[in-house]
């Protein structure tokens, strides 16, 4: 194959953009060639056959809201599309695809199919494209106020959500002795402030093995995941990991983004402001569906903190060992533990940080971790 770059130059061209294949609503990330032998742009994809677009097959959708995206889809098929943001990417194209700003008359039968095929496409463009990139610059943006009243609000739908009988919002643990622990475990992770906000940490009085971090710098714990640690330094390197969620603005992105996707389908639905939409953002923040990336951002920083303090970071690939082996894949009650990706390689990033010749020391004295145990007595 050869490949050069698109217009006069005699330079490859290797661009990149973002691809929907109009059978699955999920984008994909595609690298981009010329083709001169065929006259096509080739659309590749890691582990999969490339995909073919003749140059003058290719068509500009044009009246888009977002004026930096070059959105481009084939004559033919009135589902798949391509999404290109560099400048230099849609100059190429432009370029090349010499017939992309033409639009032929579409009658009929194969009007309506195109419209139905445009308007789904239109809303996964807006679900998986246009409200990410707007959540992820919206989540730097906002005032502490904005985030701690976001988190506040997410966290009384979350105890009423979690209450089976639909009578009572799930308790907080509120046993001094219990709290004063946490406080302490607390002072020694992060002896200066970690986050601009100041963090708040509740207990909730719920079986489910499980703690999340919401947006505003609010830290939440499961009775049943304290109850399942077998050391202060497994709920330590918890509690780290979840600042780091914090300190990467993540609890925030994930809600708006959630509000946001959900907010579209239930324009759709007809159910905008009901308990669709406020169910889909308390199942995402308490399934904490971060990216992998995100997920090892906040690994790295809990290890850092944890070796700070004297705490090995191992503690938590022991904990994720024990939950693995004592409930498999199945219960959903860890299912924030073990539906993160790449689980392997996070127990031996953990293990890997862990200098065998560290200088560490418990967390919290025996009394204060016994205390921590009892938090939800009453």
């Amino acid at each position: 194959m050869t490949v050069i770059k698109i217009g006069a130059q005699p330079e490859a061209f290797a661009g990149k953009g973002i691809f929907l294949d109009g059978q699955s609503a999920a984008p994909r990330k595609a690298s981009l060639e010329i083709d001169e032998a065929r006259e096509a742009l080739v659309i590749s994809f890691e582990g999969d056959a490339p995909v073919f677009w003749g140059l003058d097959d290719i068509r500009r959708l044009r009246d888009q809201a977002q004026d930096d995206l070059m959105i481009l889809r084939l004559r033919d098929d009135p589902l798949a599309r391509l999404i290109l943001s560099a400048d230099e990417d849609k100059a190429i194209a432009a370029a090349r695809a010499r017939e992309m700003e033409r639009a032929p008359p579409v009658e009929g039968k194969r009007r309506l199919v195109l419209w139905g095929g445009g308007a789904i496409a239109a809303v996964a463009l807006m679900v998986f494209v246009f409200i990410p990139f707007l959540a992820d610059n919206l989540a730097g943006l906002l005032p502490a106020s904005g985030k701690r009243a976001l988190g506040e609000t997410v966290l009384e739908d979350l105890r009423g959500a979690l209450d089976q009988s639909g009578m009572n919002p799930v308790a907080f643990c509120e046993e001094s002795d219990g709290m004063a622990a946490l406080a302490a475990m607390g002072a020694r992770l992060f002896p200066e402030p970690p986050v601009e906000e100041d963090l708040l940490v509740y207990v909730l009085d719920h079986e489910m093995v499980n703690a999340f971090a919401l947006p505003g710098g609010i830290i939440v714990f499961m009775r049943g995941l304290i109850e399942e640690a077998q050391s202060a330094e497994e709920i330590a390197a918890v509690y780290a990991h979840e600042v780091g969620h914090v300190a990467a603005r993540d609890p925030s992105r994930i809600a708006l983004r959630s509000v946001g996707s959900a907010g579209v389908l239930g324009l759709l639905l007809g159910d905008f402001a009901g308990g669709a939409v406020v169910l889909f953002l308390t199942n995402r923040l308490i399934q904490a569906d971060y990216t992998q990336e995100a997920e090892a951002a906040a690994d790295a920083y809990s290890h850092r903190v944890l070796l700070e303090a004297g705490v090995r970071p191992d503690a938590m690939a022991a904990f994720f060992e024990r939950l693995r082996a004592e409930y498999g894949d199945a219960p959903a009650i860890v299912a924030h533990f073990l539906s993160h990706p790449a689980m392997e390689d996070r127990i031996a990033a953990a293990r890997a940080a862990t200098p065998e010749d560290g200088k560490y020391r418990p967390i919290l004295s025996d009394a204060e971790w016994q205390a921590l145990g009892r938090v939800c007595e009453r």
